[in-house]
């Protein structure tokens, strides 16, 4: 199972620039809003699209979908890690949690 990152933690390598964040919903769903500077990679496009996307397989990386509900980060983060990257990490609880919080995001 991937780590798990907390909002504080995320927002804090956000803001540090540490972090490559993936929005796992893409589409519309990414259009409408997304978390600062998260790219859009969903599951039918990881061994597309994840290696220009994504060149450095060491790289902190972290998924994110909606909710806890939602299986999509967990899935995204399974097939990267199935590629080799080494540190995937998932926020669980989703741009819900995150706009329920009152931080901010991109559109």
């Amino acid at each position: 199972m991937t780590t798990l990152i907390t909002r504080d933690e995320l927002a804090k390598e956000i803001e540090a620039g540490s972090v490559i964040v993936l929005d796992a919903l893409g589409g519309e769903y990414y259009a409408k809003a997304h978390l600062p500077g998260a790219l859009a990679l969903v599951e039918a496009e990881v061994e597309s699209k994840a290696p220009q996307l994504l060149p450095d397989r060491t790289a902190a990386i972290v998924t994110y979908c909606s909710n806890p509900a939602c299986a999509n980060s967990q899935n995204v983060a399974t097939k990267l890690e199935r590629l080799g990257y080494t540190n995937v990490r998932k926020y669980r609880e989703g741009i819900q949690d995150w706009t329920e919080a009152g931080l901010p995001v991109e559109s």
